[in-house]
């Protein structure tokens, strides 16, 4: 009888590890990780958007089959495996509608005795504790990881991301950069910082999911091997070695203003309290970004 997998979900936070710690566990001897790591599944079932996601697949899918045409040589065998997870993945959203068999023979197709298998999508961090409590109960043993990444950092992270996908010309990024930064500033970008809101993520997840299931982590440790190995400890599956210094998804290399910094410093200082009143023990840049009196 083939044995049940461990599910993971690891929630977030956004620009807080989550693709390292994705490419890590789809190379890991452990684990059967599929090639599409944000499903998006339960927040397209709160929304509703299935039709939107649909669209947004079978633009992915028509993609992969135009590189396939002129693909060739070694690129041929991982763009097949991507194909057909996006056509799967296709075949899941055109049903329209809550299906978890469905989602999790998706997850598990190909799983032959692997420990491991996971959805690791930053939105899900948003969802309410009702969502959370349902997708806890989706397998015998659902464990979720919840990545925090010094406040300051994340935010600057996130903007530059977001403002590098919305500029076509590269000498203009810096200026939508800071244009966007200012606008979080002021308040205007409120979606920014709910993406980098621990405590309310925390709390909801405190409310849904049983503590010995739960792994709240800081990046910065996850990124060390000592805190790698705590994590492969608490999701069961051994510990293998990194690359802790490949970067992933970074943005443009630009740096705040003094007053720009202490502006976000005071936004963010809500968060920095909550996690030093329930996580101690935090890495030396959270410190230097806290001041004192924390």
């Amino acid at each position: 009888m083939k044995k049940e997998p461990t599910l993971l979900f690891c929630v977030g936070a956004t620009k807080a590890g989550t693709s390292w710690l994705y490419d890590y566990l789809a190379a890991h001897d452990g684990c059967h990780i599929r090639t599409i790591k944000e499903l998006h599944y339960f927040d397209t079932i709160e929304t509703g958007m299935f039709k939107r996601q649909l669209r947004r697949r079978t633009q992915v899918v028509a993609s992969l089959q135009d590189r396939m045409v002129t693909a060739g040589g070694a690129r041929m065998a991982p763009l097949a495996v991507k194909l057909q997870d996006a056509l799967d993945w296709r075949d899941v959203l055109a049903e329209g509608g809550e299906n978890p068999q469905r989602y999790m023979d998706y997850l598990t197709k190909g799983h032959s005795g692997d420990k491991l298998v996971a959805d690791i999508s930053p939105s899900y961090g948003m969802l309410p504790a009702t969502r959370l409590q349902k997708m806890a109960a989706l397998a015998p043993d659902t464990r979720f990881v919840f990545l925090m990444r010094d406040p300051v950092a994340r935010l600057w992270s996130h903007i530059r991301m977001l403002a590098q996908r919305a500029t076509k010309a590269l000498d203009a990024v810096p200026d939508a950069c800071f244009a966007l930064l200012e606008q979080v500033l002021d308040g205007a970008q409120s979606g920014m910082t709910e993406r980098g809101d621990y405590a309310s993520t925390v709390q909801r997840l405190w409310a849904a999911v049983e503590p010995s299931k739960l792994k709240v982590m800081f990046m910065e440790d996850m990124l060390t091997p000592q805190g790698l190995a705590r994590l492969c400890g608490f999701l069961g599956i051994g510990y293998e070695g990194a690359a802790f210094d490949r970067p992933v998804h970074v943005g443009p290399v630009l740096a705040m203003s003094p007053a720009q910094k202490d502006r976000a410093r005071a936004l963010l200082r809500p968060q920095y309290e909550f996690v030093a009143r329930h996580y101690p023990d935090i890495p030396a840049n959270w410190r230097k970004n806290m001041g004192e009196g924390l």
